[in-house]
């Protein structure tokens, strides 16, 4: 079984920066990942994908250029550094893994990923 764990959100101000980050525990796997956010009475958004063999990066539209995923194997760790955010970018951020391979379109759909953290809150407001 995999668990994640968010942590690194709170509450900002428009431009600042944060680095969420995800804890992977359990069964040891290559997975893709991914970041997803979610406001109440909203759909679940994709915000970035990072595949295991880390080839290429995928970022939503609202986030290319401002937000950056990453991971760090030896920790078992994904991040998302967030860079001059505004204040549409506040939500519940939520990782994602999944072990299947996942091609360039189904990477950002909610429905690819397998294993879910709970969440950590980002509100961006002055």
């Amino acid at each position: 079984q995999v668990q994640l764990v968010e942590s690194g959100g709170g509450l900002v101000q428009p431009g600042d920066s944060l680095r969420l980050s995800c804890a992977v525990s359990g069964r040891p796997l290559a997975y893709d990942m991914a970041w997803f956010r979610q406001n109440p009475g909203k759909e679940r958004e994709f915000v970035a994908a990072l595949p295991w063999r880390g080839d290429r990066k995928y970022y939503a539209d609202s986030v290319k250029g401002r937000f950056t995923i990453s991971r760090d194997s030896a920790k078992k760790t994904i991040y998302l550094q967030a860079d001059n955010l505004k204040r549409e970018d506040t939500a519940v951020y939520v990782c994602a893994v999944t072990s299947s391979w996942q091609n360039d379109m189904s990477i950002r759909a909610p429905r690819a990923y397998e294993y879910w953290g709970q969440g950590t809150q980002v509100t961006v407001s002055s």
